[in-house]
């Protein structure tokens, strides 16, 4: 299976994405740089806004993912409440 993956810049706001992701999705993995941090899953990966905003402590709007993302890989199916990524074969 293909993955699909996630890349965002490394600050205090992906490091709770990170982790929520985590949280959400137990086959992903993580490849943490210097400036950017990489999150690859087998087939399917999703963000959950609910998920984000337990870690962040805040209100989180799914579309502040993209301040900080520097590449996907995968079809995008985006909501108000889930941010997902998958290969449809």
């Amino acid at each position: 299976m293909d993955n699909v993956f996630i890349i965002f810049q490394t600050n205090e706001d992906t490091r709770n994405i990170v982790e929520a992701i985590l949280q959400d999705n137990h086959a992903a993995i993580v490849n943490e740089q210097p400036a950017m941090v990489r999150v690859d899953s087998p087939g399917r990966l999703t963000i959950r806004r609910a998920s984000v905003e337990e870690k962040m402590g805040r209100d989180f709007d799914l579309q502040e993912l993209h301040v900080n993302l520097i590449s996907l890989a995968g079809n995008l199916n985006e909501t108000d409440d889930e941010f997902s990524l998958s290969w449809n074969h």
